[in-house]
């Protein structure tokens, strides 16, 4: 990340799940400092406002495999031409949501600004599952796959056109350790890299981000980095869409957004499934302000 002006992108959506409350992400970073941290960091804040995003309850959901697949394409196709934007200006697009199935409108974006790119995914679950493996419908599970090619035209962007997907050899899942088992499947025959919690436990949080970075950015032109809250144990960010046991530590994650930073290969960052509703006096809100500020910048000294 090497630009003097970052881009908010706020997408308050929550169609992508079957819980409610993420839709309220962007307000929560907001509300937790987001502006005053940028600037803290040296950085322009430049609040582009939030994507246009239906109500739900005012949602007339048509019978599909895919739950809301058409009001997600539309807003994602927003996000897409926002993300563009910001890049043409030589910004710093700073996607905050809102679910994780935004991702599909911004890692396309970067991809097509810079033509290749490779996709950290910094997740507790592969969101890989397409519509013939998704158990649910539900579309936060599945925008990996759409970003990587294998949505069979369900979760494409149509201003794109015939364009290319993320290589998935420059694609790296890190903090997995919830996947169904049709996904493992899926992943085992892709050349996706996972770096579960297993084998973070293993080979230690610094290794597994380098080789990330490695793997991500050989042969590029930059990085994009999904971040799910919900990376982290849920004992330091309660406040996500989809819990899960056994997350990264408090300076696990912080050591991850510094490295990020230290490489300079970031090109866009998500910060997503923030649910206030299910915080602890916006512990999960203030902690995704201060992993923003480790992935751009801040330092101890």
């Amino acid at each position: 990340m090497n630009k003097s002006v970052v881009d908010i992108i706020g997408v308050p959506m929550d169609f992508g799940g079957n819980r409610r409350g993420v839709d309220m992400g962007p307000s929560a970073i907001r509300y937790s400092g987001l502006k005053r941290s940028i600037i803290e960091a040296g950085l322009k804040y430049n609040d582009c406002g939030n994507i246009e995003v239906p109500i739900p309850e005012k949602t007339t959901e048509k019978q599909s495999r895919l739950r809301f697949a058409s009001e997600i394409n539309e807003v994602n196709d927003q996000l897409y031409r926002k993300v563009v934007d910001s890049h043409n200006k030589d910004s710093f697009p700073l996607i905050i949501g809102g679910d994780h199935s935004l991702a599909v409108g911004s890692t396309l974006a970067s991809l097509d600004y810079y033509k290749k790119i490779g996709l950290i995914w910094i997740d507790a679950h592969a969101d890989f599952n397409t519509f013939d493996t998704t158990i649910t419908g539900n579309i936060h599970g599945m925008p990996l796959s759409a970003i990587v090619g294998k949505s069979q035209g369900y979760l494409d962007i149509k201003t794109r056109g015939d364009r290319a997907y993320v290589d998935e050899n420059n694609v790296v899942i890190i903090a997995a350790r919830d996947l169904d088992v049709e996904e493992v499947a899926l992943l085992k025959d892709s050349n996706i890299t996972v770096f579960s919690i297993q084998y973070i436990d293993k080979h230690g949080m610094h290794n597994t981000v380098k080789n990330a970075i490695d793997i991500a950015s050989k042969g590029t032109n930059g990085v994009h980095v999904s971040f799910d809250i919900d990376a982290i144990s849920p004992k330091e960010a309660p406040g996500v869409g989809t819990p899960v046991k056994g997350g990264l530590t408090y300076r696990e994650i912080h050591l991850v957004m510094e490295l990020l930073y230290e490489c300079q290969k970031m090109v866009s960052l998500d910060v997503v499934e923030l649910n206030p509703i299910a915080d602890n006096n916006n512990m999960t809100g203030n902690l995704a302000v201060s992993l923003i500020q480790s992935a751009l910048g801040k330092n101890i000294i």
